[in-house]
C-alpha cells in the first residue's frame, strides 16, 4: 500500500528541474457542474431551528479529523453527526472543516472552512499526501462546495484570524448545547426520511445476500465471516459504509448481544443471527436483525423462541401512535417476554410478579431494551434528555427500532436443555406516521413460514 511518507520513507524529489517538469503540459480542468444539493435547504433549516434555540450566539461546529487506525493508515473518514446534520455535507466532507453560524445579528451568517485541495499550481499536489491531488484526487473547489451547499465557504487558513476577533463560540462542549442538538433530530424530516428508506432497501437487498451465501458459510472454518463479508460488500458497493459492525452470530453466539467477532463457524442446524445495517453517502444508515435456520427451516424448539419473540414485537408495534411515551413500546414488549418464560418454566414468579420492578426475573433471557432512535447515529440522539427519550412523547416522523429477543445461553441451568444456545432477535426500523406507524423494514419477512419461504427463493441457483 503507498501511504504518506514519513521522513525517513520519503523519497519526494524536489530539484528544480523535477519542479518546472512536473508542474506543465497539463489540461486545463474542465468547467464546474456543481449543483445545489436537495439537503442543502434541509440542512438550512435546522440551521435556523438552532438559532431560535440559542438567539444571539456564535456556533461551531467541527467535522473532526482523521483517526489513525496504525502508524499512516487512517480508518474511513466519517466526520461528526452534528457537523453532518447542520451541512449535510455527508461522506464528502473534508477532514477538519467548520461550520460557524453566526446569529449574533438580525440575519444569521453561516461560513464553512475547510482545507481546500492543492491543486497542480502548488508543489502540494505531489508532494504532501493529505491534501495533494497526486494522492487525494480532485476535490471540489471552494466555489463548488459553496454551489452544492449553498454555504459561504473559505479557506481555513482564515479562520484563526476571526476567531481571534470573535466572541468565544457555543460548541459541543457545552452540555446544554449538545444535548440541544440531540434532541432535536428526534422527528425527521422528510429528507431524512427518504435517505433512511433507502438505506434499508439496500440493506434488506444485503440480507438476501447473506441467504444466499449461507451454503458457503457453513463449508467455511468461519462461516461467520463469510456472512459478515457478504453483507459488506452490498453496504460498499449501493452505500458509503457500514452503520456499525455487523453482527454475524450463529448458534450459541446469538446470545452475546454485541458478538461481532464474527470468527465461528456456521453448523447447518443452528440460526444465525444477523444484525447489520448499510450507512449512505448522506451517513444515514439502516438498523434490522433477523434470525435465520441455516438449514433454512426452524426446529420445533427454534420455532418456539422466534414465535415467542415475534409475538413480543407485534405487541410492540400494536401500540405504537403517535401520543404515546417511548418507553410503552418496551413495555407492551417484555410483557409478552415475561409470559412465555414464564409458560416454559424459567422463572420463580408468575410473569405478573416478574413484572414489578423490584424482581425483573424475566430480564435475564432479555436484558436489553426493545427501542432506540435511529438516523444519523445507529443509536440516534443518544445525548438527549431521559424525560425526552424514554419518557418521551411519540410524534409522526419519529424513527426508531423495534427489537425484542430471548437468548437462552448455553451454560444456563435454567433452561431446558434442548433450547440452550439459542438466540432470537427479529429487529424492525420504525416510522411514525399520523395515524399509527410504518414499518420500513417489513420488505424482509418476519414470520417462520415467510422467512422459510424467502431463504428457499433465494437458493435457487446456489450451488450447494
Amino acid at each position: 500500500m503507498t501511504k504518506k511518507a514519513s521522513s525517513n520513507r520519503s523519497r519526494t524529489p524536489h530539484g528544480k528541474k523535477f519542479l518546472a517538469f512536473i508542474s506543465a503540459n497539463w489540461e486545463e480542468k474542465a468547467p464546474s457542474t456543481a449543483k445545489r444539493w436537495e439537503v442543502a435547504d434541509y440542512a438550512a433549516k435546522r440551521r435556523e431551528e438552532l438559532v431560535k434555540l440559542f438567539p444571539g450566539k456564535l456556533i461551531l461546529l467541527e467535522a473532526g479529523g482523521m483517526k489513525v487506525r496504525a502508524n499512516d493508515t487512517e480508518y474511513r473518514f466519517r466526520p461528526d453527526t452534528a457537523f453532518t446534520y447542520f451541512t449535510g455535507w455527508g461522506s464528502e466532507t473534508v477532514p477538519d472543516s467548520v461550520l460557524v453560524i453566526d446569529g449574533r445579528k438580525k440575519k444569521t451568517k453561516t461560513q464553512l472552512f475547510l482545507r481546500p485541495t492543492a491543486g497542480r499550481e502548488s508543489t502540494e499536489f505531489f508532494a504532501n499526501p493529505m491534501i495533494g491531488e497526486f494522492w487525494t484526487g480532485p476535490r471540489p473547489t471552494l466555489e463548488d462546495i459553496e454551489v452544492q451547499l449553498g454555504i459561504e465557504t473559505h479557506d481555513i487558513k482564515k479562520l484563526d484570524k476571526k476567531l481571534k476577533d470573535w466572541p468565544k463560540p457555543l460548541t459541543l462542549k457545552n452540555e446544554k448545547f449538545a444535548v440541544a442538538v440531540s434532541e432535536m433530530r428526534f422527528v425527521k424530516d422528510a429528507y431524512e426520511i427518504d435517505q433512511m428508506r433507502k438505506a434499508i432497501e439496500i440493506t434488506t437487498r444485503g440480507f438476501a445476500d447473506v441467504a444466499k451465501a449461507m451454503p458457503r458459510a457453513i463449508r467455511s472454518a468461519q462461516g461467520e465471516r463469510v456472512l459478515e463479508t457478504t453483507f459488506f460488500a452490498r453496504a460498499r458497493e449501493e452505500g458509503y459504509d457500514l452503520g456499525y459492525e455487523t453482527i454475524a452470530a450463529s448458534g450459541a453466539h446469538a446470545c452475546i448481544l454485541h458478538w461481532n467477532k464474527n470468527t465461528g463457524a456456521v453448523n447447518k442446524n443452528d440460526l444465525v443471527l444477523l444484525d447489520a445495517g448499510c450507512e449512505l453517502d448522506s451517513l444515514y444508515t439502516a438498523d434490522i436483525t433477523r434470525t435465520i435456520p441455516a438449514s433454512g427451516k426452524f426446529s420445533p424448539e427454534q420455532k418456539w423462541i422466534y414465535e415467542a419473540v415475534l409475538e413480543a414485537a407485534d405487541a410492540a408495534f400494536a401500540v405504537v401512535k403517535p401520543g404515546i411515551k417511548f418507553r410503552d413500546i418496551h413495555n407492551a414488549a417484555i410483557a409478552v417476554i415475561a409470559k412465555k418464560v414464564s409458560e416454559l418454566g424459567l422463572i420463580p414468579v408468575s410473569a405478573e410478579e416478574a413484572l414489578k420492578e423490584d424482581n425483573q426475573h424475566h430480564r435475564r433471557y432479555m436484558v436489553h431494551g426493545t427501542s432506540h432512535h435511529l438516523g444519523l447515529d445507529v443509536h440516534d440522539c443518544a445525548q438527549a434528555r431521559r424525560e425526552h427519550y424514554q419518557d418521551g412523547i411519540l410524534k409522526p416522523g419519529m424513527v426508531f427500532t423495534i427489537e425484542p429477543g430471548l437468548y437462552f445461553h448455553a451454560d444456563d441451568l435454567t433452561v431446558p436443555k434442548q433450547y440452550r444456545g439459542i438466540g432470537v432477535r427479529i429487529e424492525d426500523n420504525v416510522l411514525v406516521t399520523e395515524t399509527g406507524c410504518e414499518n420500513l423494514s417489513g420488505a424482509l419477512p418476519r414470520k417462520v413460514a415467510a422467512v422459510e419461504s424467502w431463504f428457499a427463493a433465494n437458493q435457487l441457483g446456489v450451488a450447494g
